[in-house]
């Protein structure tokens, strides 16, 4: 999958059914069979992940199909390409890139529809990535509880095995979907296609989609969300900013969790944030503790704004549309109008051609 760290492929769950490995990926095993340029043949290699597929390469029997890719693709480029390293070794260089930008475009052509369906829908979409161990799920938790009587809420819930933490989630009420990615080192928007058609989420609703524990690979892949939501623990390192900086940067927000810990931490909050505003700017800070409740408002309130956001786009966008029918069919009644006052007019100028026309013959 990556040529970072080099994970699997064809090992995807969701809610623990397979999902069928994607043309791309056959594509790849291709590529890997090819003999190295040094002639020493192949090299092993486990595959691209589940995030490279190939348009309608999965359909579903229903009209919940409206989550996959659409049938064109986005030209995308990338720092972080996610081939394995092995057949990097087997291809040349300008093969290479071309087929990592292949992976990110078809990627990016299933988010762009999962974007589009959500949008459609006033759904307020938010991807949460952050290291391991920094608080995802007890925040969601948390979350949940303090939200699920003002907002439909409902959780995809990725990691590489096991379905604990949507469990966890689903004990709050909620609905949760589980992706398991097997080897695999992040989500992608095709894999999130398949837990968008099981969850079937309500309009106007909170999506949460909790990523694989990973500061480098998520931030290639966009999933169709609204934002992306970094978690930093204080039990981390204040330069992780600077350590992953792709991350930080593709984050609209960064949630520093567990400050009820600081006393107990030579942790510098402070120093933290501004690693974060150097790499983005425009980065939102929230502190909060997802144990205590601590700072926990502003964190609600973004949130409760997030879903307004999204429920009155939807609203301008129905607005638009009728506003567009409306046009429309004033336009066709305009051109009915005129065609009917024209055969009006052919007809009355017949008339007089024949009454003429007698009078003269008799």
């Amino acid at each position: 999958m990556c040529t970072t760290c080099g994970c699997g492929t064809g090992e995807t769950r969701v809610a623990g059914k397979a999902v069928s490995a994607p043309e791309d990926a056959q594509a790849v095993d291709a590529v890997r069979e090819m003999p190295q340029l040094s002639g020493e043949g192949s090299g092993g290699a486990s595959g691209i992940a589940q995030g490279a597929h190939a348009v309608d390469a999965h359909q579903h029997p229903d009209s919940r199909r409206q989550f996959h890719m659409p049938t064109h693709s986005h030209g995308h480029g990338s720092e972080h390409a996610h081939v394995p390293s092995a057949i990097q070794e087997s291809t040349t260089p300008s093969r290479m890139v071309q087929i990592e930008r292949d992976i990110l475009a078809k990627n990016d052509g299933y988010a762009a529809e999962n974007r589009r369906r959500l949008e459609e829908r006033g759904i307020f979409a938010l991807n949460l990535v952050s290291s391991p161990g920094s608080g995802k799920t007890s925040l969601l938790c948390r979350t949940i509880e303090a939200l699920k009587t003002q907002l439909t809420i409902v959780v995809i819930e990725g990691d590489q095995q096991t379905s604990r933490d949507a469990e966890r989630i689903r004990a709050t009420g909620v609905a949760a979907v589980q992706i398991n990615t097997g080897k695999g080192c992040h989500l992608d928007a095709h894999m999130v296609g398949h837990a968008l058609h099981d969850l079937a989420p309500a309009d106007d609703s909170l999506l949460l989609i909790e990523n694989v524990g990973n500061l480098v690979c998520p931030a290639a892949f966009d999933l169709g969300e609204a934002h992306k939501v970094v978690i930093l623990s204080v039990t981390e390192g204040e330069d992780k900013p600077l350590k992953y900086p792709g991350m930080f940067h593709a984050a609209s927000l960064m949630v520093l969790n567990k400050v009820d810990l600081l006393p107990y931490l030579s942790f510098d909050s402070a120093l933290a944030i501004r690693y974060a505003l150097q790499v983005n700017p425009a980065l939102q800070v929230i502190p909060l503790s997802a144990t205590t409740g601590e700072g926990f408002e502003p964190w609600l309130a973004w949130l409760r704004a997030g879903c307004a956001a999204s429920q009155e786009k939807k609203a301008a966008m129905v607005a638009s549309l009728r506003q567009r029918i409306a046009e429309l069919e004033r336009k066709l009644r305009e051109a009915l109008a005129s065609q009917i006052h024209t055969h009006h007019f052919a007809d009355a100028a017949v008339g007089k051609a024949s009454t003429d026309h007698l009078m003269a013959s008799g």
